[in-house]
């Protein structure tokens, strides 16, 4: 009797509550009621009735994939097959492995890089290793999540690989351990005497490594502090407000999230007193720092308290929370957009209004609105967190882009360390030009085919003639180009020597100097931390970008950056 009157008073309960619920409130829930008893019907309908054997799970994944497509791409479903790659992705730093990466050349899997200090380091495994049976199954025909999977387990668990290393068959057995992919990979000081944080992503104790780097760094007293977010595709949000509080008074303002549920509405400031208030900060960004990134950047740039330097960033102000599921799965569902201290949200794509084709628009610059920092200068909502220095994005010329999707650096790089048991340390490190003569001889016969820039607006440009029927009259000349244009590609590995040496350089520092070096050696040609260093070195250019005067001043005018795909907050 108690647990029936209990029921029953649960049930009265919810009907009082339902009762109190908004019509359009109630008129949803039916909707998704309605919706759900059509579903299940319908699935239950083929899977007993369809004339060809159906598999239950792919029928279910297929609809709901098909079903989160139509929002964005940030919001999706996670099986409990893939929660460990999903947690290693955008929540864990750790896992168990060996710690080395691997590639496929032509369907075969080489070893990458190793870490420093890993297992595979301390068992000598090498890149350039070509890796023919995990554990006794061949890897041949493996996907690279199958590779992963493989090569990872419980730390104390053994790895027993067969290689093949210059021609000769040979084994390693690796004694897995916990693999720790640092949120901050590298931390120094430059040849001026101003810190250096590289960040690469905001997963757990991300903000704990930027204080622990950056109090390190402050003994040295140096002149000014970078933080590098170039490569950050985001992470977790909390942890972005903690960066900012390393740097920002107690009970400012940092972010606040807004979603169509008034619960998801979640106002963040600063919890703490900063380590370093008085700091001068730059931070450097670029087409490819996304959500968290743009938290810290938006952030600190409404504050003034930092100089923002690089490219317009990639424009993701959308926040993601997981939710459990049945069966150990998740959903990662898109719950609200996030708005600076000025009140702009940088959201670049419009995922609510797609056009007929399926397209996302981009936020037009002409409606973007302006917003005011602490200090009045202009700041500008959609399409990104735009610099206050803008440094022109380096593009890899074709030829470049080819030796690297061929490999090429990879071979040659592999073969300098056979030959030179030591190089000069990673900082001044280059290539002689005999060093970089005997890289174009290892190309010959080699296939690096590519199409290049101008033989792509050739190509168009055929095309638009012959759809005009003006084709036979401008043939002859169209020919001419081509040819003129084919003797100039075979220069393009003098005419792009110094981008190339650039590239192969940083593929032969890892041999020696792993991660690390590849970050130090790459300092020579960084044309962002050097614009950075310019502002740190000046007090007077600092002070006029603050006030939003002369040279420096924040602007809205568009630039074009490639982004590359973000990781979610």
């Amino acid at each position: 009797m108690g647990k029936m009157k209990n029921y029953k008073l649960a049930a009265a309960f919810s009907l009082i509550v339902f009762a109190s619920l908004s019509w359009s409130f109630k008129e949803d829930l039916f909707q998704v009621s309605k919706n759900l008893d059509i579903f299940a019907s319908l699935y239950k309908e083929v899977n007993i009735n369809y004339v060809e054997e159906t598999n239950p799970s792919d029928l279910m994944r297929s609809s709901i994939d098909a079903m989160l497509e139509k929002l964005d791409p940030y919001t999706e479903y996670i099986p409990e097959s893939e929660i460990e790659d999903y947690k290693l992705k955008y929540v864990s730093t750790q896992y168990g492995g060996i710690g080395a990466t691997t590639l496929f050349i032509e369907g075969k899997l080489f070893v990458n890089e190793v870490s420093e200090g890993y297992p595979a380091d301390k068992q000598d495994l090498k890149p350039g290793d070509q890796v023919l049976k995990i554990n006794n199954v061949e890897v041949k025909g493996k996907e690279r999540a199958q590779v992963s999977q493989l090569l990872r387990g419980p730390k104390g668990s053994t790895a027993e690989l067969l290689l093949i290393r210059n021609g000769s068959v040979i084994t390693k057995s690796i004694t897995r351990d916990e693999i720790k992919q640092p949120n901050v990979p590298y931390s120094g000081m430059t040849d001026d005497q101003i810190g250096y944080i590289r960040l690469d992503k905001f997963l757990e104790n991300a903000a704990q490594e930027v204080k622990e780097a950056a109090l390190n760094l402050n003994k040295q007293q140096p002149k000014g502090l970078i933080i590098d977010l170039r490569y950050n595709g985001g992470g977790i949000l909390q942890e972005a407000v903690k960066i900012v509080n390393l740097f920002v008074n107690k009970d400012v303002l940092v972010v606040t999230q807004k979603g169509r549920n008034p619960q998801k509405t979640i106002t963040y400031k600063t919890q703490a007193e900063p380590i370093l208030p008085q700091i001068p900060l730059v931070i450097l960004v670029g087409g490819s720092s996304a959500s968290a990134s743009e938290i810290v950047a938006g952030a600190l740039q409404d504050l003034d308290r930092a100089i923002i330097v690089g490219q317009r960033s990639y424009g993701k102000g959308l926040v993601q929370q997981t939710f459990n599921l049945p069966y150990n799965s998740l959903v990662k569902v898109t719950v609200a957009k996030y708005f600076t201290p000025s009140g702009r949200c940088i959201q670049a794509l419009d995922y609510a209004h797609k056009d007929a084709n399926g397209k996302t628009p981009k936020v037009a610059d002409s409606v973007m609105a302006r917003f005011s920092t602490k200090m009045g200068r202009n700041v500008y909502d959609g399409n990104g967190v735009f610099p206050d220095v803008v440094v022109e994005a380096s593009k890899f010329s074709p030829i470049t882009i080819s030796l690297l999707n061929k490999s090429l650096f990879f071979d040659y790089a592999n073969s300098y360390k056979k030959n030179n048991k030591t190089i000069a340390p990673a900082a001044s490190f280059r290539l002689t030009d005999q060093d970089y003569a005997a890289f174009v001889n290892s190309l010959e016969g080699k296939d690096y085919s590519y199409t290049s820039s101008t033989e792509r607006l050739l190509s168009d440009l055929r095309a638009e003639a012959e759809k005009e029927n003006k084709l036979p009259a401008v043939k002859a000349d169209l020919e001419d180009l081509k040819a003129k244009m084919l003797g100039a590609k075979k220069t393009d590995l003098i005419t792009f020597k110094s981008e190339i040496k650039k590239v192969l350089e940083t593929q032969i520092v890892s041999r020696y100097y792993y991660e690390k070096g590849k970050v130090i050696q790459a300092f020579q040609y960084d044309k962002e931390l050097t614009a950075a260093k310019a502002v740190l070195n000046s007090s007077a250019k600092m002070l006029a970008i603050l006030k939003g005067e002369g040279e420096y001043k924040t602007i809205g005018s568009p630039i074009k950056t490639i982004a590359a795909a973000p990781i979610e907050n």
